[in-house]
């Protein structure tokens, strides 16, 4: 009797999984509710909860599961695989090929980054896993001479899990500019060449002056309405990004940030109708800002302004950390099409290539970046290792260093010498 009892509590169990993981994928986790998974499941709803306590404990049980059919598959990969063979674009094919796992995985990676929630430490501990199994994979393959032995093997290893979680974001965005596979392959094959190694590319002439940074949406030439109101709403957005780098986005409510203000709740409202808007406000606020910094920085040459930038994340990590989990949860979150954010990230990432592949571009007129190097792959494979390593921070502060990941990846790829 007990056997039965829990053979059909297993079956109710899996049930409810498959239904989520259904819905999940064709609505998006965000606008799935737990009643809709119940009637998909044919259960009550305080039957559901029953099994799962709630909505993230539900998305953490369903990732899981594709987790360990990834776990499988990598297996049945290796054993089939030659001696120090590198697997990562072929696992990556895979989870492009699976329905629902990039959309799911990425929804997870921002919404457990926050300490609180309930798939946190699952998700930190799988980070320190697959670290631990890909350093011992890269360690293989250096000793088969598939890697060059000067490479550090603990620094590539988070380099490449970062820009590997970051390039499936960005796919998402940017469907027809950012293929994994491809861009996976292709570092796997740079790392057999020594660190730092490129060939003798002489400057072909001057670069010319350096693009600005503008990765923020346009906003117009100016705010509509009375000067009043545009005075509360820059006040709204300053208060709101203090309180989102203090406390983060989850943890901050509309009410708190009017009482920051000292409007109510309807005035806030009557700006920013919901909280997302408001958030996103925030963010166009600080891109805007990032660009300013940017441009201003001084530097003449784009090696040189490239090479900067593990200063600014170092910046970031220290004054701003509650934004940069701001960042990777909603950015993570807007992957529906659906998502009222979704345009802004897709716009955003569009951007931050394009002005990261003029800049690669202009360092090769100036010699400095390897004619063996594409600078459209150079920038879209930069802007999502600074994404994914500030995922793994989230998750590990003492493991992962943004910034000197940074700078050593840029080491590589712009190695400093004679001009």
């Amino acid at each position: 009797m007990t056997s039965t009892r829990q053979n059909r509590a297993a079956a109710t169990r899996q049930r409810i999984l498959q239904a989520a993981r259904e819905l999940f994928v064709s609505q998006g986790y965000r606008a799935t509710s737990l009643r809709e998974i119940a009637a998909a499941a044919s259960i009550s709803h305080p039957g559901l909860l029953g099994h799962f306590a709630s909505k993230d404990a539900l998305l953490a049980e369903v990732v899981a599961q594709f987790e360990d059919e990834n776990a499988d598959a990598a297996s049945d990969y290796l054993e089939a695989a030659e001696p120090a063979a590198l697997l990562f674009s072929e696992l990556a094919a895979r989870n492009a090929a699976t329905p629902g796992y990039l959309e799911l995985f990425a929804a997870l990676t921002g919404e457990a980054s926050a300490p609180s929630h309930p798939a946190h430490e699952r998700m930190r501990e799988r980070y320190a896993h697959m670290r631990e199994l890909t350093v011992d994979t890269l360690h293989d393959a250096v000793f088969h001479g598939v890697i060059a032995p000067d490479r550090d093997v603990a620094g590539e290893t988070i380099r490449n899990m970062a820009a590997w979680d970051g390039l499936q974001l960005m796919a998402q965005y940017l469907p027809e500019r950012v293929d994994v596979v491809e861009l996976l392959e292709e570092r796997e094959s740079l790392w057999a060449l020594p660190a730092g190694w490129r060939e003798s590319t002489p400057a072909e002439t001057a670069s010319g002056p350096l693009p600005v940074l503008a990765i923020a949406p346009d906003a117009g030439d100016a705010e509509p309405g009375y000067v009043s109101g545009r005075r509360r709403r820059a006040q709204i957005l300053a208060d709101a990004m203090q309180l989102f780098a203090r406390n983060g986005y989850g943890d901050t409510s509309l009410r708190d940030i009017a009482e920051a203000v000292g409007v109510s709740k309807s005035t806030l409202l009557h700006h920013y109708a919901t909280k997302e808007a408001l958030l996103g406000a925030v963010l166009a606020e600080r891109d805007t800002a990032i660009g300013l910094l940017g441009a201003a920085s001084g530097a003449h040459r784009a090696a040189d302004m490239l090479r900067s930038l593990p200063d600014g994340a170092a910046h970031n990590a220290v004054a701003e950390p509650g934004l940069i989990e701001v960042y990777a949860v909603l950015s993570c979150e807007a992957v529906p099409a659906s998502h009222p954010a979704h345009d802004y990230f897709a716009l955003r990432f569009s951007r931050s290539v394009d002005y990261f592949a003029e800049m690669f571009r202009l360092a090769q007129v100036d010699g400095d970046l390897g004619a063996h190097r594409d600078p459209e792959h150079e920038a879209i494979w930069l802007v999502a290792l600074w994404d994914g390593l500030q995922y793994q921070w989230l998750y590990d502060r003492d493991a992962v260093d943004v910034a000197e990941q940074l700078r050593a990846h840029l080491d590589d790829v712009l190695p400093p010498g004679e001009r």
